[in-house]
């Protein structure tokens, strides 16, 4: 079939696109994510010819369409955006020949609107659920929950994140974050220094020993980002805190680095350091998502769309949650663009009906199955 016969009309899609940039959401904000939740359900309910349940937790508000008594497909994606109320005043939704720019068009507010429409395109929608949430942005920590049991029995997870420039993402490295806090003792830095012990001083040994622990051949980064030491300038530092960033494309990794993290010790004498894990997504390998990755590109075919090709992205997503679950997961099945969570993203308005048709195929392939 000619994929304009399959892909919905581009200006309900670039309208129902600004409407959602339109309404800013940051994740921090539970009344801004709340306000853009109800924008999203009633632009569902147009696309779904039904409104979803309004899920709560903590005071979010999170988005789900039952199409079916049980779950063969899950659609997910996310409303959350990392740009601050206010960043409209100056950086308002446009359009520039064929691309549109404003905060959260990329990450990921047209992957909404192509999924949304991608269901609509169905003849018989019975199996398909779609979940949005309202915090992924900050690692799911309400919604994480939520995602495990509206897909416990699906046979596929579909995410709209962005793709990676055409390519969709069949790999995605785990993320984990860690606090490394070292305590050491005060002391006054001109009269009796030899008094204190520096945790300025134990921080720049770990800060070494935790930098050697990445293994690039192995794609696995290990990166010290944050680093705190000392209150005053005439103070030995009592205490240090260091933020270390881990991203591993497999599960092995992730266990290896977080055993030689917990293994640190310090180098001082009288020093004490803790090591504490704050967050960790798992990865996406790409076992989860091969055999849909090939259904995909039988879709994208058979609508006359160009070859798909795949990526592995660095950061992580729900996708990395629901394919640690052992659910068959495909990513980046969202906008064409670029510049995510920077000044002057953009989304593609034309790849919006095709990604949405090939969506629609995919899905329709699964079902039939």
């Amino acid at each position: 079939m000619p994929i304009h016969c399959l892909m919905p009309a581009l200006d309900r899609l670039t309208d129902e696109l600004a409407a959602l940039v339109g309404c800013e959401s940051p994740s921090s904000d539970i009344e801004a994510t709340a306000s853009c939740a109800r924008l999203a359900a009633r632009i569902g309910a147009g696309w779904l010819d039904a409104p979803p349940e309004e899920l709560r937790t903590d005071g979010r508000t999170h988005l789900r369409w039952r199409l079916g008594r049980r779950c063969r497909v899950l659609l997910l994606g996310h409303l959350d955006t990392v740009w601050p109320i206010g960043t409209l005043a100056r950086w308002p939704f446009e359009i520039h020949g064929d691309q549109a720019t404003g905060p959260g068009v990329f990450d990921m507010k047209a992957g909404l609107v192509q999924m949304l429409a991608a269901v609509a395109q169905l003849d018989d929608p019975d199996g398909v659920w779609v979940l949005i949430t309202s915090d992924e942005e900050l690692g799911s920590p309400t919604s994480r929950p939520l995602i495990a049991e509206t897909a416990r029995d699906a046979d596929a997870v579909l995410v709209f994140e962005p793709a990676t420039g055409a390519a969709l993402k069949v790999a995605r490295k785990g993320v984990s974050h860690y606090q490394v806090l070292i305590t050491g003792r005060a002391a006054h830095a001109g009269l009796e220094p030899e008094r204190g012990i520096n945790a300025a001083i134990e921080a720049a040994h770990q800060l070494l020993a935790i930098a050697a622990l990445g293994d690039p051949p192995a794609g696995t980064t290990v990166t010290p980002t944050v680093v705190a030491a000392g209150t005053v300038a005439n103070a030995v530092p009592a205490a240090a805190s260091v933020a270390v960033d881990v991203r591993a494309r497999t599960r092995s990794e992730q266990e290896r680095v977080d055993a030689a993290l917990r293994r640190l010790r310090p180098r001082l004498a009288g020093a004490e350091l803790s090591v504490n894990l704050r967050a960790q997504a798992p990865p996406l390998e790409k076992a989860a998502s091969r055999d849909l990755f090939t259904q995909a590109r039988e879709a994208a075919g058979a609508l006359g769309l160009p070859p798909l090709s795949g990526a592995e992205a660095g950061g992580g997503s729900d996708g990395n949650f629901t394919a640690a679950a052992g659910i068959p997961t495909l990513d980046g099945l969202g906008a064409v663009g670029g510049n995510a969570h920077a000044e002057g993203e953009w989304t593609s308005l034309p790849a919006m009906g095709e990604r949405s048709a090939l969506a629609a195929g995919l899905i329709q392939r699964i079902l039939q199955a």
